[in-house]
């Protein structure tokens, strides 16, 4: 199942994970708080454990105004500062990052 619930997150358009996406985990909760206090002005966030529950890897999809006249290079920079000591026990991180558009 969670073979299948990694293929399922990793294809656009696809079925969500097959778990209550109202119930976070304490890592997803964790990380949107320092997200939000970073990126207060973050018109989307979305944090999504993508290891099944366990911490070891996320997935964060985050559109701000703060990214604007930024390379992805320089936006996804910002997101791992702002996450510099959670990231230290995490096995990876998938970033994306967007501009509002106005």
């Amino acid at each position: 199942a969670l073979q299948l619930a990694r293929v399922m997150l990793t294809n656009r358009g696809a079925a969500p994970v097959q778990r209550c996406m109202s119930m976070q985990t304490d890592g997803e909760v964790r990380i949107t708080k320092i997200l939000k206090e970073k990126f207060p002005s973050a018109a989307s966030l979305k944090v999504l454990d993508i290891s099944g529950g366990c911490g070891a890897m996320y997935e964060i999809h985050i559109e701000s105004s703060e990214f604007q006249g930024k390379r992805t290079i320089q936006q996804h920079q910002l997101v791992n500062q702002a996450l510099k000591d959670e990231i230290q026990g995490m096995h990876g991180l998938r970033i994306f990052t967007n501009v509002p558009e106005h």
